[in-house]
């Protein structure tokens, strides 16, 4: 009898070894080092963005992707939108802390923070865009304010587009005939 007191005793304190219960946190396997994160999603790195925001290294075939596609509107502004694949957008007041595949997209114009997308749309204002050539990006973040990436660099896509002012044509263009201007379209005289 005294021996199945025994064997429960010890059946016991392996229970307890192999949930950690009975770990002091001194150097337990189980413990994130320096650099990595407290959470099971990904690794922490000491690579940053221009605003200081830490990297998230996650496995290539679990990490989530972003593409962009930036088109002009009749008003000037531009539409922007996100296609995600293994990603979802997180809703406003969602906990400050990295799930694997989850967050929010911060939309940059030729490298300055515009604003933090929750969905795939965003309208751009035309007087945000002055003339020329100009890069737009979309990089993924998790809830914690980490960029997600892979192989060291972050998880982004960029649309290069070009915004020009309206320029008069033929047509509409006023004209001089006989020392007098004349501002009706050509096709009307």
């Amino acid at each position: 009898m005294s021996w199945t007191r025994g064997v429960l005793a010890v059946l016991a304190v392996c229970v307890l070894l192999l949930t950690g219960s009975a770990g002091c946190g001194s150097g337990d396997v189980g413990e994130p080092e320096a650099g990595d994160s407290a959470t099971p999603v990904g690794k922490l790195l000491d690579a940053t963005d221009e605003e200081g925001r830490r990297y998230r290294e996650v496995a290539a075939e679990h990490a989530p992707e972003v593409g962009i596609e930036v088109q002009p509107e009749a008003d000037d502004s531009w539409d922007v939108r996100l296609t995600v694949r293994d990603f979802r957008f997180s809703s406003n007041g969602t906990e400050a802390k990295a799930v694997a595949g989850r967050g929010v997209a911060h939309l940059f114009l030729d490298g300055d923070l515009l604003t933090r997308l929750r969905g795939p749309q965003y309208r751009l204002a035309a007087d945000l865009v002055p003339r020329g050539t100009h890069q737009v990006t979309v990089r993924l973040y998790a809830d914690d304010d980490t960029v997600w990436a892979v192989d060291g660099e972050p998880v982004e896509s960029t649309a290069d587009i070009t915004a020009s002012e309206a320029e008069p044509t033929g047509a509409t263009q006023p004209e001089e005939i006989e020392g007098r201007t004349v501002t009706e379209p050509a096709a009307d005289r």
